[in-house]
């Protein structure tokens, strides 16, 4: 009997063990830090005029309506998506997530000192429905035009979202089921605006990266095969 136990507890822990693994085996992370220009082809610019300069990826056009542009699956559906951004000139620029297409879906941005949750909707470039909008929480908004970086950050799980700055949590209050998947992406409106260390997080999403970044030393699997 007490073999018989022991044998039980063994597969126990090796069935609780497989399914810890089987749990995480999926989850992966991916990072931009524009210290190559190859990564520029990894975007699909839906607006606006994008490029990288100066280990940044920048839309320097300033223009109206929304200037976007996408990276990613549209299979993604949880994930906390994550960047530096630093705004130029101008008022508005943020982080996208679950765009069902170049027209649909959510953007948390900040901008003329406040935080901001779109969603846009289509068939037009500026079809959209405001899910907040309110003064940022615990932080102020930098107007300095340079080194005015702040660190956005938006967790997505299932219908609900966390939205963080400068690691002080913003809302958590939304919950919507519009888009249930999508890609990511970077967002201007009317600005000029830089981005960096732009980084996704989540189950079903192909891991590239081989050691986690530490300020500009990101190092990921296909770097390594090109070096």
């Amino acid at each position: 009997m007490k073999s018989l136990n022991l044998f039980l507890a063994i597969i126990s822990i090796a069935l609780l063990c497989m399914s810890i693994l089987m749990g995480t085996a999926y989850a992966g992370t991916q990072i931009w830090d524009f210290e190559k220009a190859a990564q520029e082809d990894d975007w699909n610019v839906a607006t606006g005029k994008w490029g990288i300069k100066g280990g940044v990826y920048q839309e320097t056009s300033g223009g109206s309506p929304a200037m976007a542009s996408f990276v990613g699956e549209e299979d993604w559906t949880d994930y906390t998506v994550e960047a530096k951004i630093r705004i130029d000139k101008g008022q508005w620029a943020g982080l996208i997530f679950r765009a069902k297409s170049d027209l649909e879906y959510y953007v948390f941005y900040f901008g003329e000192g406040n935080v901001e949750l779109w969603k846009h909707t289509g068939p037009n470039v500026d079809s959209r429905q405001n899910l907040f909008k309110h003064p940022p929480q615990k932080i102020g908004l930098k107007k300095e035009k340079e080194d005015a970086w702040h660190d956005v950050k938006a967790v997505i799980e299932g219908d609900h979202f966390e939205f963080y700055m400068d690691g002080e949590l913003q809302d958590d209050t939304i919950k919507d089921k519009s888009y249930p998947a999508g890609r990511i992406g970077v967002w201007a409106w009317k600005t000029a605006a830089s981005f960096d260390d732009v980084k996704v997080t989540g189950p079903g999403i192909k891991d590239t990266t081989a050691v986690q970044p530490d300020k500009k030393l990101a190092i990921t699997w296909g770097k390594l095969k090109v070096d």
